[in-house]
């Protein structure tokens, strides 16, 4: 059983962010929607694939997966239109390609108005910059919607839960026996905010433990399918409690397949983002917790608060703005609680 660290949540791979990663210590990396993986043909090829596989191996950086296909490669599939079936085909030719070249972990969300927070500029500790979200003020919209992921493309009709959910039984149908073949495994974000009510249309199917459990009973077992476990996401549901339900109900049976370690204080209807060990859950029974239950995959800094001298560490994705202070913290603070547990 291994437990280990990777750079996360990479956008821009450059030598900038290779050199951050070994200066921290890392030997593994984790990209989301990258630079190098344009997909303009409405998939990731095998050949930018491969080069990008080739790149990070040359500056000894192993990839532990990647999260995010472009949004233009997915948003039919999320919203159940006419054209879904020609872009699930691209998605599984892009699962293919990644089992060529070794690449086995691919991070997806069910998302089709994205991510929302009310606030990206709060003051948290010391008045670092950090998002907030309160259910009260979404008639203003997304304060992240000028992020890349986000659509700029208003629902034509509603969305309700139940055709969300078939949507993703659709999905998951036509995809997962490719993945099971490929040897990749797909990796489902809950949602973010995890709240009962839609959000620019959209009804938010995957916000809570029960409903998580539930898309793994969609998956009917399949090896293929688990949990990216995004631990801010799930504290926002219910804080350490929520996070330990998810744990002791995925964890035994192999469900999870990597963490985005990130914390809020508060709950649904309104939170805010924080540094890590003064948030909802205690970062150390966490990590105990999931080593406990055979978790066995990697951790990844997210969502850190931009510190003095950093830039915005959500809006700004170039690689001077990642290579940050807040992301130094979060991650010698993770390799710390591991040093303690005898976990490293």
């Amino acid at each position: 059983m291994t437990l280990r660290l990777s750079l996360g949540h990479i956008d821009v791979y450059d030598d900038r962010t290779a050199t951050f990663a070994h200066q921290l210590g890392l030997t593994g990396v984790q990209l989301h929607t990258p630079n190098l993986l344009p997909g303009e043909t409405g998939y990731w090829s095998l050949e930018e694939l491969r080069a990008l596989r080739e790149r990070c191996d040359a500056d000894g950086l192993r990839i532990d997966g990647l999260e995010n296909v472009p949004l233009a490669h997915f948003w039919k599939v999320q919203r159940g239109l006419p054209g879904r079936d020609e872009q699930i085909e691209n998605y599984r030719t892009t699962i293919r390609n990644m089992g060529t070249v070794g690449i086995d972990t691919l991070g997806y969300n069910w998302l089709p108005t994205f991510v929302w927070r009310t606030d990206m500029d709060v003051a948290g500790r010391g008045g670092a910059k950090v998002t907030s979200f309160d259910l009260a003020d979404i008639g203003a919209g997304n304060a992240l919607a000028s992020y890349r992921l986000s659509p700029t493309a208003l629902l034509s009709e509603p969305i309700t839960a139940e055709q969300m959910w078939a949507n993703h039984q659709y999905f998951l149908d036509a995809v997962l026996p490719v993945a099971e073949e490929a040897g990749v495994r797909l990796a489902l974000h809950p949602d973010d905010p995890p709240v009962d009510e839609p959000l620019g249309g959209a009804a938010r199917i995957f916000n809570s433990p029960a409903s998580l459990a539930a898309a793994r009973e969609q998956a009917k077992g399949s090896a293929a399918w688990g949990l990216d476990f995004c631990l801010g996401t799930v504290s926002e549901m219910g804080g350490e409690d929520a996070v330990n339900e998810v744990i002791d109900t995925l964890g035994p049976l192999g469900g999870i397949f990597y963490v985005h370690f990130r914390d809020v204080q508060g709950t649904v209807p309104s939170f805010r983002e924080c540094f890590l060990g003064e948030g909802n859950y205690h970062p150390a029974r966490v990590i105990r917790r999931l080593h406990n239950v055979g978790f066995d995959g990697f951790i990844i800094d997210d969502h850190v608060p931009a510190m003095v001298g950093d830039p915005d560490t959500w809006l700004d994705i170039s690689s001077d703005a990642y290579c940050s202070r807040g992301r130094a913290h979060a991650i010698g603070y993770l390799q710390g609680v591991l040093n303690a547990l005898g976990l490293d």
